[in-house]
């Protein structure tokens, strides 16, 4: 029988892209909250949604100089007020459904600074219990959009340690290997390309990650891209686990998450990989026979 088992819900939502536009701050809204009662109905404990969930603000739109060219972001144009009703009223049914809730979103930062592309982490009681802001920013995000993060983020529930990662992140496996240092048992990775096709590549980036620092990974990207690149969870073989259909609409997978002591991903390969790392020499041995290298 299972030590610890926990059901995770990863979810697939519509791209918004207007943070200027009132109604769609709300509709995306009104999505993640849907999305929240179809999890907390499958028993989940935590659900879990793509980066910019709540707004991914096209540059263009955010652009000085659009909106046929990228410049610096004007931030007055958001509607900050509404999205944080919008995150208010998520928070208020968080606490309802005694569900964790883990979405992309914007944080303001005090201006002229430019604020932060975060993840929420709502807890079942309704409260901000952290935020991760990604730190991996592209050339777009950092010259005219975002302030990055500087630090790595965990959180615990029911005895799973969850980290987060968030856009680019994905391109960086040092970033997975710090959660594995930090003992986390599965990473949330939310991700978006609105706008543009979806990177195939990306998700296999994600499966690699999760073999080679057996955790498993929820994987949630935006539902227009599901027909090539569903969302998901990842095991931490590498394999699908579940995913989200792929038809382009919103939805939900869930998974039960499992651990156990006599496990083939048990915290032994983790174990012995540290180990092994912290054997690493750079110091050759004093043998001719080990340091030559030009004969048999």
């Amino acid at each position: 029988m299972p030590e610890t088992t926990l059901r995770l819900a990863v979810a697939q939502t519509t791209a918004y892209d207007d943070p200027r536009d009132i109604d769609q701050l709300r509709a995306s809204g009104d999505e993640l909250r849907r999305l929240m009662r179809q999890a907390h109905d499958a028993g989940a404990r935590i659900v879990h949604y793509t980066e910019g969930a709540t707004c991914f603000p096209s540059k263009y739109l955010m652009s000085v100089d659009g909106p046929d060219q990228v410049g610096d972001s004007d931030w007055s144009r958001f509607q900050w007020e509404v999205l944080r009703e919008e995150l208010t009223t998520v928070a208020e049914l968080a606490r309802e459904l005694k569900l964790w809730t883990v979405f992309g979103s914007v944080h303001q930062l005090t201006p002229p600074t430019r604020p932060h592309n975060s993840l929420y982490v709502i807890s079942d009681q309704g409260r901000v219990a952290t935020r991760y802001d990604e730190r991996t920013l592209s050339n777009t995000k950092i010259t005219y959009m975002y302030t990055p993060g500087s630090a790595p983020v965990t959180f615990e529930i029911d005895g799973f340690r969850f980290g987060c990662a968030l856009g680019m992140d994905v391109h960086f496996p040092e970033l997975f290997a710090e959660y594995e240092r930090l003992d986390v048992d599965c990473v949330l990775v939310s991700h978006n390309t609105a706008g543009a096709e979806p990177n195939v590549a990306t998700p296999t980036e994600a499966r690699g990650h999760a073999a080679t620092n057996t955790c498993w990974i929820s994987y949630a990207v935006i539902a227009d891209h599901s027909p090539a690149v569903p969302s998901g969870v990842i095991n931490p073989y590498g394999e699908w686990a579940a995913q989200c259909v792929a038809d382009g609409s919103s939805s939900i997978a869930v998974l039960e998450m499992e651990r156990t002591a006599d496990h083939p991903f048990s915290p032994l390969a983790r174990t012995y990989r540290n180990k092994t790392r912290a054997g690493l020499s750079d110091v050759p041995l004093a043998d001719d026979r080990s340091t030559v290298r030009t004969g048999f």
